[in-house]
């Protein structure tokens, strides 16, 4: 195993810890920015370097498809490929079981690829070949994802397919410098979470994620089948909730115990004009920021966009300037970033449920909390 888990503090079910790697460390929780294709849209590497995530998000899929892995692994990994020294965790290709309309088969998925309509197929060792030609160090088994809502019997196959294929994927996996992580399924269904996550962790990998959620299901749903899942996980492993970034979710998931987020979300409203901030969601493009001279955020700034205002940012946006999207790029990320910060300090402290309510009084005033 390549990847420890070092538990430091918890608070209530909320967990500091870090993650040790032959690469280094990477203190949880922390939010992954997503590099789809090798880069995280509108930044390039070296702004990476200055935003300093410990980890960034490759995606298989599109990987496999543009360049090829095997293109990838000629030029020494995809860490040597995007110049990047950091950190990289790939994901399976499951999301787009789940977004592409495939047929399963026991033997895997077929699909049509996003790029020329011919058909893929994914099984789970080719995902596993993939992953490894691409050297990421946290690999994730294939999944299948199945749509919400769905009947108990469609969930609970997703579940037993889920279980069959990461027996399979580990069996595959041969790179000793690279950590698998297995993934839970289940629905809102908090009995299926629990009997998928039994199955998952009875199999044993190197980390846990919890897959199927935050996809337009309510909060209300999603919470009780985390809470579930979580539950079932060993504690001496990183726990991973796939495809999360709004800030209400964020601080919930590491309230029912989770270390690490990805999400598109944040760098997908920086492009079209919405920055994170301390009091919840701008939308700079609008009109009533053309004479704003304030700075993005007055209770938060980064040396990357500190120098820029409101009313800029709103000018580049009414003239089709891609600055803008870059400049909220770097500054929804660091955004993002400084809050899991403050979630890990608090944890540290013993103040966690304090930032908790924060976090819900800015972004969910009016929503019933689950605490």
């Amino acid at each position: 195993m390549t990847l420890q888990y070092e538990l430091e503090s918890t608070d209530g079910r909320a967990r500091a810890g870090r993650m040790v790697s032959p690469r280094g460390e990477i203190p949880t929780p922390v939010f992954m920015p997503v590099g789809t294709r090798a880069a995280v849209k509108m930044l390039d590497t070296a702004d990476l370097e200055r935003l300093g995530p410990p980890i960034v998000l490759g995606n298989t899929y599109h990987l496999m498809e543009r360049p090829g892995s095997d293109r990838i692994a000629a030029a020494g990994g995809l860490h040597r490929f995007m110049g990047w020294d950091g950190h990289m965790l790939t994901d399976s290709g499951g999301y787009q079981i789940f977004s592409l309309s495939p047929k399963i088969t026991e033997e895997g998925a077929r699909f049509k690829s996003v790029y020329d309509g011919s058909h893929v197929d994914l099984s789970p060792e080719r995902s596993v070949q993939v992953q490894e030609d691409l050297g990421a160090d946290i690999a994730m088994v294939l999944d299948v994802c199945p749509a919400l809502p769905g009947t108990r019997d469609e969930i609970l196959a997703a579940c037993e397919i889920t279980a069959r294929w990461a027996e399979r994927s580990k069996a595959a996996h041969t790179r000793p410098d690279q950590a698998q992580f297995g993934i839970v399924q289940g629905g809102v269904d908090p009995e299926l979470r629990v009997h998928s996550a039994r199955q998952i962790t009875g199999i044993g990998f190197d980390g846990y994620a919890v897959g199927g959620l935050s996809v337009g299901e309510s909060r209300a749903d999603m919470i009780p089948a985390l809470d579930a899942a979580t539950g079932e996980l060993p504690n001496d492993k990183p726990r991973y909730f796939m495809g999360l970034g709004d800030p209400v979710g964020l601080v919930e998931a590491v309230a029912h115990g989770i270390d690490m987020f990805d999400c598109v979300l944040p760098t997908r409203l920086a492009r079209h004009g919405t920055a994170l901030t301390s009091q919840g969601r701008l939308n700079l493009s609008a009109a009533r920021y053309a004479a704003d001279d304030g700075p993005i955020d007055p209770g938060f700034s980064t040396p990357e966009t500190a120098r820029y205002s409101r009313s800029y940012l709103r000018h580049l946006f009414n003239t089709n300037e891609q600055t803008g999207g870059r400049i909220l790029t770097l500054h929804n990320l660091a955004w993002l970033a400084d809050l899991t910060h403050r979630m890990r300090e608090a944890i540290l402290a013993g103040t966690f449920s304090t930032l908790r309510t924060e976090i819900w009084d800015i972004w969910a005033p009016d929503d019933p909390r689950p605490f």
